[in-house]
């Protein structure tokens, strides 16, 4: 009986890649008939025609199954519902901008036949903005840094994982996913396999700035608690500065105690200073806080509008 190979990809107002991913991907897998195919494509609340693209190709295609999200819940819980819903014996996660070649894919199935139950596509090359190579580098080496767990560089979503490691990774329900971080987490046999990031095809990117920052803050909070133990550390500073300080205005009174310092200025200064170390302190703390807190609500991950498939009448 075939192996069933189940492919995954987030869509969020990629109108003008739908078309072009389907096609690539369809006429791929004619050239493979060693396994089925199960392609999950996961709507993540788009505001253009994605959708009933989507529907229309899976008219056509019944290896197609579309899942609709209620509203935009972002590109992490959209992979998530698709790993909950995908059956294959191996699972593949590729973004839809093209970015992500299709017959790497099949290089990652290679790997996985020769026993490795997690196979990740590392980029060899990437055609991006100087700004998003830039903050991605120090991204990685600062996670590097500060994970409790080892964090392959240049890594994404783009990653084969056995059923086995699917459905470990299912347990894992916390909100704030960092799916990479997760992944390296639960372990099993993990390679590499290198390839070249092609340019988007069309649309804009799904991670501006503000979204970059907000994953990169779950990647570094979501594995590591160093930024807690760094208020520590800061404290002991400013105390050890602040003893300083002091030796420093009682030798200062003994010596020579008829000059008068003028003290305003620097008050004012160690002030401002202090507060402002107390606040960045306060925030890193609101962070985890917020974090427990959301994860102690314990809602969905997310809600699901339809689902379109031959399994399904929706």
């Amino acid at each position: 009986m075939k192996k069933l190979i189940s492919y995954i990809f987030p869509i969020y107002n990629e109108s003008g890649n739908i078309a072009l991913l389907h096609k690539t991907i369809s006429d791929l897998l004619a050239t493979n008939k060693a396994y089925n195919y199960e392609l999950i494509f996961i709507n993540d609340g788009s505001r253009d025609d994605s959708l009933e693209q989507l529907i229309n190709l899976q008219h056509q295609d019944d290896r197609m199954a579309v899942i609709d999200l209620s509203r935009n819940f972002g590109h992490q819980l959209a992979v998530t519902a698709g790993l909950d819903y995908a059956s294959g014996d191996a699972v593949i996660i590729m973004d839809s901008d093209m970015q992500d070649p299709p017959s790497v894919s099949f290089e990652l199935i290679k790997r996985w036949e020769e026993g490795y139950e997690v196979v990740y596509a590392q980029r060899r090359s990437r055609k991006d903005t100087f700004f998003k190579k830039l903050t991605a580098k120090w991204f990685y080496i600062l996670l590097e840094r500060l994970a409790d767990i080892d964090i392959p560089r240049n890594t994404g979503d783009f990653r084969l994982m056995d059923r086995k490691v699917v459905n470990e990774l299912n347990k894992f329900r916390e909100r704030n996913r960092f799916l990479r971080g997760l992944v390296s987490y639960i372990g099993f046999k993990q390679t590499a396999v290198l390839f070249d990031r092609d340019e988007r095809h069309a649309g804009e990117t799904g991670y501006p700035l503000k979204k970059m920052l907000k994953f990169a803050a779950d990647g570094i909070m979501g594995f590591s608690t160093v930024p807690l133990r760094l208020i520590t550390h800061v404290g002991y500073l400013i105390s050890g500065l602040s003893f300083v300080g002091i030796v420093y205005a009682v030798l200062r009174k003994i010596i020579d105690p008829a000059v008068t310092v003028p003290g305003w200025t620097f008050i004012v200064i160690s002030i401002l200073f202090i507060g402002g170390i107390q606040l960045i302190m306060l925030g890193i703390i609101g962070e985890y806080i917020g974090r427990i807190y959301s994860e102690a609500q314990n809602r969905p991950l997310y809600m699901i509008s339809s689902v379109f498939s031959k399994k399904s009448t929706n």
